[in-house]
């Protein structure tokens, strides 16, 4: 008897395909092995990305990037550089490069139902020159990914049409649940021992005055 709970698991790529089928011939050809005019179009009006990483032992993780559009250079058509801004220095995604650099890229641009996709190898690096480059009000980023692309395209819109992503009718009211301090010192308190209220109110000051002067 399995021991896997679900009546159906499909194990490989040929069980997949008996159920979804075979992508059309245009997206299967349509990733190229650089960045053509338009993916660097696409880069630069981009303000955000997540960039995707594992570990040595093959354990994933997703972390968000953003800032203002051009901040990921473009040094060519098999490069590009993101510098790393000032953050929780939890540092997964860059321990789990340097464990294991392969990473995907997902370019978002607000009102585009298209996202770009870029996979490639990645290393932490700390190059004054191209760190300079990224400087934000005088404040210089201490370490950059450099990415070398070795696959790019395009991803449909389906995802955004779903979700309606960018319908301003889609925005929900942040004040139906707690503030962000409220929910980690809920998630990290002893059990029965919910956080006092002049406790959260601490540390949602201190996350607003660190989104204040510590964004660069």
């Amino acid at each position: 008897m399995s021991d896997n709970p679900f009546a159906a698991v499909l194990a490989d790529e040929s069980a997949v395909r008996e159920v979804i089928g075979s992508p059309m011939d245009l997206a299967a050809k349509k990733a190229i092995p650089k960045l053509d005019k338009y993916c660097r179009e696409l880069i630069r009006r981009s303000p955000f990305l997540t960039i995707g990483t594992a570990n040595a032992n093959g354990k994933a993780d997703v972390s968000p990037r953003g800032d203002q559009p051009g901040f990921v250079l473009i040094l060519d058509d098999n490069t590009i550089f993101l510098p790393e801004r000032p953050g929780n220095n939890r540092v997964d995604t860059l321990v789990n490069i340097t464990e294991n650099p392969n990473v995907g890229l997902l370019f978002l641009v607000p009102g585009y139902d298209e996202t770009l996709r870029v996979n490639g190898r990645a290393t932490v690096v700390k190059d004054e020159a191209l760190l300079e480059r990224c400087a934000v009000n005088g404040k210089v980023p201490k370490i950059g990914v450099m990415v070398a692309v070795e696959e790019a395209y395009l991803h449909c819109a389906k995802a955004f049409r779903r979700s309606k992503l960018w319908d301003p009718a889609s925005r929900q009211d942040r004040s139906e649940m707690p503030s962000l301090g409220k929910i980690i010192l809920d998630q990290t308190a002893e059990a029965n021992k919910p956080p006092a209220d002049d406790e959260v109110k601490v540390v949602d000051e201190y996350i607003e005055d660190n989104y204040r002067n510590e964004l660069y």
